[in-house]
């Protein structure tokens, strides 16, 4: 490797040509990093003061060291955005500046000649920058004046049309943009291919710009080191396919999200989101088979990977061709279900495989549709779900895939819970369904469940039957009684009181007797939520309350828990839970039977099962289980007190009376480090709160 310090342009001038390898991502800047460039250019050509500005560096790989003295191209590793920028700025001023030389050397046709074209070659290395597949066409047409291309690279077209447009407002200084640019310093750095690893420096360049995505990253890592005929054949079969099936603004926004759910389904570990490139690469480096060659094991990867992409971007990006799955999957994109990709994921590989039917898949995406759903409706913490959706499929028996799958749905113990209908059907009629992250979706749902000809629900507004006015007028005061206040309080964004109608507007405040019998009023309305309002005579509590309860009923079709029988989902149970909750009860304990500690423990088991829905009881031989998703505060029965096993670390917990006792390094009954004794009653409170911190630990580690 070879350094020096040069002058950007006397570089640009000087180098035959600079071509980015197809391995290295698209041109990514934003306005924001234009912009900053902008300022610096304009601030150090207006102050004579500033002798240089550096930019960064240039890194490049040649076949010697004796650098750019031949005229092959100049492979870059490291600063395609900063050359794509100058470049775009240069071919925007040479646009704008005419014959007349603003500053030495900056005319437009010297602009062109020196930095931009090679005047004397023909064919692509007439061109100074040579970009990747995305790209090239479009910056080849700036530069040489020609039309656009049909498919042209959005951001190198918007990044040229901002500068033209800065260089051409007036009472812009070209005179001191020219002397910025001139005044611009890069880090020459060349690679030799035979002696230097390009992968490697380029992972520890510490480069000014925009950082590379984790997406970036991997294709990188995947195709920098290969051959170069193996390196086009593999992208243009197989990485280049997945950028036009994302897109250009869906590959920066998607892909790396993609390649996490992919890593997740390959190894059952969740990456963090900015680590996936490095589990890719443990992924890629564990997973190869020493049968076969480098070559084939690179080929395999990438062709695995296209494969998950295609997967993800039928369900993700709307490009499914079959119509009840595409619906299907729209339906998910609306609940913003991110995590359950990596099942869907191995489950839309099952259904190309033949495993699946297309009715039986779109079977199974309804189920994770209504769990979901009911989910968000009953305020259950979603951060159990990754997980959940992670590890779903080891569990499920592939003879039996679809009745599998749905005893494994209904059987997730508590935070991970399938809700049941009478949890869903009274949730839902008290939940604020109006501020609502999904309230296009659910109105949408409603309405359209089993309707042959789908009502287009966006072309409707959101109507408050009791109107949202903190006035009432006296009309609705006398309607809703003395309470009227506290009804519409209680009432008003709850599932009893919204609809849909085309006549918000001319509704207003108007009384409930004036919107049913006006022109077009509810009693006139063809959609189905407004179905029996043109029935009832006055709209208060009792009526907003009938209606709840009939919508929520007829949404327990629309949002289905599915159904196993109770033989059938019972062959499913794991058998320590069968084992644990047939062996043992309170009758096996006979501490319990004394007086003073049976009180005490029921007072405890009492708080213990109030603290979350989720807390399940289980009685074993030697103690008495509280689980989340497992223990988190086991009960030993003794003579005359009740000796409490916390699952927590001694050190995370928060005592300020010193009662618990670290026996991380001993023998005892129960799960954790930590024991405390609950003698009396009055030690109940204090406890309790020792209690619910190994609860919310539990809780907050399922995510």
């Amino acid at each position: 490797m070879k350094a020096s310090e040069a002058k950007f342009l006397d570089f640009l001038k000087k180098s035959p040509q600079f071509e980015i390898p197809i391995y290295q991502r698209t041109y990514s800047w934003t306005e924001k990093e234009c912009r900053q460039l902008w300022e610096d250019i304009l601030r150090c050509g207006k102050n004579d003061a500033i002798q240089v500005h550096f930019v960064g560096s240039i890194v490049y790989v040649e076949s010697g060291l004796s650098q750019v003295t031949h005229l092959s191209p100049l492979l870059v590793i490291d600063g395609q955005q900063r050359l794509t920028t100058v470049t775009l700025l240069l071919a925007a001023l040479a646009e704008v500046a005419g014959e007349e030389e603003l500053f030495d050397g900056f005319t437009a046709r010297k602009i062109r000649n020196y930095y931009l074209l090679n005047p004397e070659e023909d064919g692509e290395r007439y061109f100074k920058l040579l970009l990747s597949q995305t790209d090239k066409e479009t910056l080849k047409a700036l530069v040489g004046s020609k039309e656009l291309p049909s498919e042209q690279s959005i951001r190198v077209r918007e990044n040229h049309g901002l500068f033209k447009q800065w260089l051409e407002k007036p009472g812009t200084d070209l005179g001191a943009i020219c002397r910025g640019l001139a005044k611009l310093v890069v880090v020459d750095i060349a690679l030799n291919r035979d002696q230097d690893n390009p992968q490697l420096i380029f992972e520890s360049m510490n480069s000014t710009g925009k950082e590379l995505s984790q997406a970036d990253l991997i294709r990188n890592f995947i195709l920098m080191g290969l051959e170069p005929k193996l390196q086009t054949r593999l992208y243009e079969e197989y990485w280049r396919p997945m950028e036009l099936d994302f897109g250009q603004e869906g590959y920066g926004e998607h892909f790396d999200g993609f390649m996490r759910h992919y890593l997740t389904v390959k190894t059952g570990d969740i990456p963090r989101i900015g680590e996936v490139y490095e589990g890719f690469k443990a992924f890629a480096r564990s997973s190869q088979d020493p049968e076969i060659s480098a070559e084939e094991k690179v080929e395999n990867l990438v062709r695995d990977v296209r494969v998950s992409a295609g997967h993800f971007c039928a369900m993700a990006m709307d490009h499914e061709t079959e119509p009840s799955l595409k619906r299907a999957f729209k339906d998910l994109r609306e609940l913003k279900v991110d995590v359950a990709f990596p099942l869907l994921l191995e489950l839309y590989d099952v259904y190309q495989q033949g495993l699946l039917s297309v009715e039986e898949f779109e079977q199974v995406v309804r189920i994770l549709e209504s769990y979901v759903f009911r989910r968000v409706v009953c305020e259950i913490p979603t951060n159990s779900m990754n997980k959940t959706f992670a590890n779903f499929m080891k569990s499920v028996d592939r003879e039996r895939l679809v009745e599998s799958i749905i005893a494994q749905f209904l059987l997730l113990p508590s935070y991970r819970r399938f809700p049941k209908n009478e949890e869903f059907h009274r949730r839902l009629q008290e939940r604020d369904l109006y501020n609502f992250r999904s309230r296009s979706y659910w109105l949408r749902k409603f309405e359209n469940f089993e309707r042959k000809e789908p009502v287009l629900v966006d072309e409707y507004t959101v109507e408050h039957i009791l109107p949202q006015n903190e006035n009432l007028n006296p009309r609705w005061q006398e309607d809703l009684g003395e309470g009227w206040k506290e009804i519409q309080e209680k009432w008003l964004h709850t599932l009893g009181n919204l609809t849909l109608t085309g006549y918000n507007s001319e509704y207003s405040d108007k009384s409930f007797a004036e919107k049913r019998n006006m022109k077009g009023g509810f009693a006139e309305s063809p959609l189905k939520l407004n179905k029996g309002l043109g029935q009832v005579e006055h709209w208060d509590e009792p009526a907003i309350q009938e209606r709840a309860k009939r919508l929520a009923s007829e949404a327990l079709k629309v949002w289905s828990i599915p159904a196993l029988s109770e033989e059938l989902l019972e062959s499913y149970r794991p058998q320590k839970a069968k084992d644990e909750r047939d062996s043992y009860s309170r009758d096996d304990h006979d501490y319990l039977n004394n007086q003073h500690l049976g009180e005490l423990f029921d007072a405890f088991r009492k708080e213990v099962l109030a603290l979350d829905p989720c807390v399940t009881e289980t009685f074993l031989k030697l103690y008495v289980a509280y689980k989340a998703e497992t223990n988190f505060v086991d009960v030993v029965p003794q003579a005359k007190r009740l000796r409490l096993t916390l699952n927590m670390y001694f050190p995370d917990i928060q005592d300020p009376k010193g009662i618990c006792e670290d026996v991380t390094n001993a023998g005892r009954w129960g799960n954790g480090d930590i024991i405390v004794a609950l003698n009396h009653l009055d030690e109940l409170p204090y406890v309790m709160g020792l209690v619910r911190q190994s609860l919310d630990r539990q809780l907050g580690d399922i995510a």
